[in-house]
């Protein structure tokens, strides 16, 4: 190739663009790749293990999985698991969710969902890791990156499986560094998109704003967190009272009366002491404050995290009240960028105590972290029988063979992630349709005290005037087929 040539195709678009990525990811600190690739192997890990052994926490994974499939077959997510022509659109706003659809088009499984989710998870460590080992040095970047990706608000959620939260985290991460970074458009726009991950969101949106806005006070810039604020708001209140009533079945919003608004304004002193009587939220501050090292208090960042508490602690179901399930995950991000915002901040500081504790807060917060591990679920895999396969592996999947594919199927939430590539699933605690078939999982925590012992009388019980036949009994599994 002549001089001439060569430079023709230097200069071409596409080849810039590809050398200028290609720079950009080689300026990125090398702490950054090495925890998020740890992190998200370790998250992968633990994963893989957990299906294998057919563990399934919540029914949320056989959820998901059905959206994801309706998403790759360019449907609506039409959600029989939910309900009978169930559009999940109408259980939470989650529009951004549609992303899962190419990916399972792939690879039509509920394990990849679960390595999306891992992913997503590694991708948020990475941006954090990359902002601390910017502004406090690499080693302090490569201790509270693993702090942060270990910490016990995203292994909580990861052990429950896939949930619509894990999208927020990278936006919240790539919001928050540009924050600290003074990066205004890309924080206006990263967080604008989480009113899209979930409705609730667009309240953490809200507060994001005001901060925003405090922090670029003295200038025009202010007017941006505004109306990032106000953009939070009106989708909060749009998706509410509007999207979500619209596309329910039921033409309400399913979780109305999860905080009874009216009570909580009516007797404010009752509402505050009731928000602070509970154990479960004791120890989700407590670890907080101990995750954080204290100091993240300092950093406006802080006021971010109170939305989400407050609904939460508001709330009459007792789950949303403590560290476990998957809502603490998006507290973990604003949580530690607020740590380094704070350190930053405080290595300003006229006071010499404060000084010396920015400097010491960093392997403060690594070694809390380490010293919580052991009672969090990736301590599971320093445990052997981790790795093993279920016994019941084999038959459970013996037994799926005998279901067609495309037939409908009721099952608990077990089974569910394994039968809806293939099959249209309905969960056991729905007024559903007659099936075609019917699973009886002798092992299923789902069916309670009430699990029937036969899978014919059950299904012949239920749906009046049907006959089923048992063509599937082994290690616990009954499968039962509809008389045509």
């Amino acid at each position: 190739m002549t001089l001439e040539r060569e430079r023709a195709a230097g200069s071409h678009p596409l080849v810039r663009g590809l050398h200028d990525a290609g720079a950009a990811l080689r300026r990125q600190p090398p702490e950054a790749w090495a925890v998020a690739l740890i992190v998200t192997a370790l998250y992968c890990v633990f994963s893989v293990a957990q299906w294998y052994r057919l563990e399934t926490p919540s029914w949320d994974l056989g959820i998901f999985t059905q959206l994801a499939k309706a998403y790759a077959g360019f449907e609506a997510p039409i959600v029989p698991v939910k309900g009978h022509e169930f559009n999940l659109l109408g259980d939470h706003f989650h529009p951004l969710l549609i992303l899962l659809g190419p990916a399972y088009a792939f690879f039509p499984s509920g394990l990849t969902l679960l390595i999306l989710q891992n992913l997503l998870v590694g991708w948020s460590v990475f941006i954090l890791t990359r902002l601390a080992a910017r502004h406090l040095g690499r080693t302090s970047g490569l201790f509270l990156g693993l702090a942060y990706g270990l910490s016990w608000g995203i292994q909580a959620s990861v052990a429950v499986q896939f949930h619509e939260i894990a999208l927020a985290l990278p936006l919240l991460a790539l919001a928050l560094e540009a924050y600290i970074e003074g990066r205004l458009r890309t924080a206006v726009v990263a967080s604008a998109l989480l009113v899209f991950v979930k409705e609730d969101m667009g309240l953490t949106v809200f507060a994001f704003g005001l901060v925003l806005a405090w922090r670029f006070r003295q200038s025009r810039a202010s007017r941006a967190g505004l109306w990032l604020a106000a953009w939070g708001l009106a989708w909060v209140v749009l998706s509410v009272a509007v999207i979500l009533p619209a596309l329910n079945t039921g033409g309400t919003y399913d979780y109305a009366d999860r905080i009874d608004v009216g009570a909580l304004l009516a007797n404010p002193v009752d509402t505050v002491l009731t928000m602070l009587t509970a154990g479960e939220k004791y120890e989700t501050l407590w670890l907080l404050l101990l995750a954080g090292g204290f100091l993240f208090l300092r950093s406006p960042l802080a006021f971010v995290m109170l939305p989400t508490l407050l609904w939460r602690f508001a709330a009459g179901n007792e789950s949303y009240w403590g560290p476990d399930w998957h809502y603490n995950a998006v507290l973990m991000p604003i949580l530690f960028a607020a740590l380094v915002d704070a350190v930053l901040a405080a290595r300003r500081s006229r006071r010499s105590w404060l000084r010396s504790y920015s400097a010491a807060v960093v392997p403060v917060v690594s070694v809390v972290s380490l010293m919580l591990l052991p009672g969090q679920p990736l301590a599971d895999l320093a445990k052997p029988e981790t790795y093993q396969q279920s016994p019941r592996w084999d038959a459970a999947h013996r037994m799926m063979d005998q279901v067609p594919a495309g037939a409908t199927v009721e099952t608990g939430v077990v089974l569910m992630p394994y039968l809806v590539p293939e099959t249209e699933v309905y969960w056991i605690g729905n007024e559903n349709p007659a099936p075609e078939y019917l699973v009886l999982d002798a092992e299923d925590w789902s069916w309670g005290a009430a699990r029937p012992t036969s899978a014919e009388q059950h299904a012949e019980e239920t749906w009046p005037g049907e006959n089923y036949t048992l063509v599937f009994n082994e290690a616990g599994y009954q499968l039962v087929k509809r008389n045509s």
